[in-house]
């Protein structure tokens, strides 16, 4: 974690966003007390994404819906 000053944080604050993406957390101080804290956003993710990590069920949902509808007849 990184503490920097009001000050130097508006001197360097492409610098800390820099470090903010590679993953570490800064604390911005005033007067040495921390005031604010700058960390990274988690990203969604994306519809494809999510989808080609699920396994298929087994057994598949089709089958499922034809052992219903065949017990019912």
């Amino acid at each position: 974690m990184t503490r920097v000053s009001v000050v130097k944080a508006k001197a360097n604050f492409s610098r800390l966003l820099a470090e903010v993406e590679a993953g570490r957390e800064v604390v911005i101080t005033r007067r040495g007390a921390a005031v604010a804290r700058i960390s990274g956003v988690t990203q969604k993710k994306s519809i494809a994404a999510f989808r080609a990590g699920l396994t298929p069920a087994k057994p598949a949902a089709s089958e499922l819906i034809r052992r219903i509808r065949d017990e019912r007849y």
